[in-house]
Parts: C-alpha cells; structure tokens; sequence
C-alpha cells in the first residue's frame, strides 16, 4: 500500500506542475536591478593579516568589483548621479583600504586608484571615465600584491 500512495502523491504532484506550466506560457517576471546581491564577494577576513600585501589587495579590489555591479545598475539607468556616487564611495573605501597597508609602495598605488575615482566623482560625464580608465584602474596595485 505505502508504494501505490507515493505513485499517487507523485503523479499528483506532476499533474499540478504541467497544469500550472501550461497557464505561465508568455508570463515574464521582471527582477529590479539592485535585488539580486552580488554574484561573488571576495571580502577579505579582518586578521592578523589587515595590513599586508594580499589582504589590501583583495580589500581594493573586492571595492572594484563591487563597484563595477553597482556602476552598472546605474548605467542602465543613465544616472550620473549615482555613477558619480559610486565612484566617490569606491574611493574613500579604497583610500580606506590604501592606508591600512605595511607596503610604501602599495599605499602609493592604491592612493593613485581612489584619487582617479574620486576625480571621476567630480566630472561632469562620469561614463567617460567608467568607458576609459575604469577598465584598467586595478593594474595600478599589479606587483604590490606578493
């Protein structure tokens, strides 16, 4: 007996699936923008490690990638406003980031990164810099990371 009622549940449970299946042709389901979190989040763990090399690196550029997301949304937006909000934002958190490090060379570099963002935060066509130089920003840090 307990087999037929798992072959009826089953055959039921299928039944209802194809029924609601057949009624949701052409339904489309709009996801706004910013719902969706960030696909990967490289966030770096606060340790013993804050300072060093690797671990600014991966502050600096999880503030990269987590910007890019956010520069994005506001993009198909046409907002520069919020592009120029991200921007000053992902500057003072690498700045942050930039300051925390052992390495001369590395507080240098990302400096050099948060004083571009925070310069493209004042332009008057911020997607100029978001097309441009935003693309290659984080080589800036290249060779600071060992």
């Amino acid at each position: 007996m307990p087999h037929r009622r798992r072959t009826a549940l089953t055959t039921v449970v299928l039944a209802v699936s194809a029924a609601l299946a057949a009624g949701c042709d052409g339904v489309e389901i709009e996801i706004p923008a910013g719902s969706l979190p960030a696909p990967v989040s490289i966030a770096p763990i606060p340790s013993a490690s804050a300072g060093q090399p690797e671990y600014v690196c991966t502050a600096v550029y999880k503030v990269l990638t987590e910007g890019a997301v956010r520069l994005a949304e506001h993009t198909v937006n046409d907002d520069a406003e919020g592009l120029k909000r991200t921007f000053a934002d992902m500057a003072a958190q690498i700045s942050a980031a930039g300051d925390r490090s052992l390495d001369a060379t590395q507080r240098a570099a990302a400096g050099q990164i948060a004083d571009a963002l925070a310069g493209a935060s004042q332009q008057s066509d911020p997607k100029a810099f978001l097309n441009g130089d935003f693309a290659t920003i984080g080589q800036k840090l290249d060779g600071t990371c060992a």
